[in-house]
Formats: C-alpha cells, sequence, structure tokens
C-alpha cells in the first residue's frame, strides 16, 4: 500500500459521498492529519469534508472532543473508550454523518508490552448506525503505521458506511 493507493481510496470514498450528499469527519492523534490530509487531496473535498480534527495531547482530545478525563485517566489515550468518545465529539462538533477517530502508538517510542508500537485504536459512527471500534496492529516505521492507519480508516468507512471497496 502506497500513497497512490490512499489517494485511489479518498476519491472513491468522495464520490460516494457526494452522490449521497453527506459529509464525514475525522478527530485524529497518532495520525496527525494524514486522513484529512488524503481527504483534501481531492478536489472538490468540500463537497462532503467540512472539517477534522487533531487532537494530540489529551487536553486536545478533552477541550476539542468533549472526551471525559475520567476516560483518559482510566484506559489511556490509547483505548478503545477514547477513540469512542473522540468520534462521538467528532460528529457532533462538525454535524457530519460519518466520524472515525484514530489513536495509537506510531513510533518508534512510546509502546509498551500491553501496547507496542504500532497499536492503533479506531471508533466509527454514523448518524444512523451503532458506534464500533477496532484494534490494529501495523508492521513498520512511524510513516509506515501512520499510513497504514489512514488507509484502514477510510477503508473501513467506505465498507461499512457506504459500499464495499476493492
Amino acid at each position: 500500500m502506497n500513497d497512490g493507493d490512499l489517494l485511489q481510496l479518498s476519491a472513491c470514498l468522495g464520490a460516494e459521498l457526494k452522490r449521497r450528499g453527506r459529509f464525514i469527519t475525522c478527530a485524529e492523534s497518532c495520525t496527525g492529519g494524514w486522513v484529512a490530509k488524503a481527504i483534501t487531496d481531492i478536489a472538490g473535498s468540500s463537497a462532503w469534508f467540512d472539517r477534522g480534527f487533531v487532537t494530540y495531547s489529551n487536553q486536545a482530545k478533552a477541550d476539542m472532543l468533549g472526551v471525559k478525563t475520567s476516560t483518559l485517566e482510566q484506559h489511556g489515550a490509547v483505548s478503545d473508550p477514547v477513540v469512542l468518545e473522540m468520534a462521538a465529539g467528532a460528529l457532533k462538533a462538525a454535524a457530519a454523518d460519518y466520524a472515525v477517530a484514530i489513536s495509537g502508538i506510531a513510533g518508534p517510542d512510546g509502546g509498551t508490552v500491553q501496547k507496542p508500537v504500532g497499536t492503533v485504536w479506531f471508533g466509527f459512527v454514523g448518524r444512523e448506525h451503532a458506534p464500533f471500534s477496532q484494534l490494529m496492529r501495523f508492521e513498520g516505521g512511524r510513516d509506515d503505521v501512520r499510513r497504514q492507519a489512514a488507509y484502514f480508516a477510510l477503508k473501513t468507512l467506505m465498507d461499512t458506511f457506504l459500499l464495499k471497496y476493492t
């Protein structure tokens, strides 16, 4: 998977969102805006993307997305409950139809035995869909982990809420 694959996936996702008149948003931590970049690399993406959130610190997650301090303290930023709160907060703040949240450990440092480098949690929510989360473990260096995470986020949004992407 390379940047061209990410661009192609983003274009397909955008075309389907535009066709349906729907909007997407993202709340990113370890990807640092890579999902928003992939989306806005597509000319005309303002027809289906209005805003995204880069919330790298716990304080930003709380301030911008309404993630509870107690959730962050109890589970840590790289966790199922946090990404679900991030996704719900982004959906509400952006008045979008679909949201994805990403929080993980891209490396090269910061990993632990329980959460090694490459550990990434994703939260997904749609206005007409039940929220769900997914844990993934990616291989490679920092850019590899971040690129794979961005691709996984967009592909899962497409496959779950719109139509299967092959």
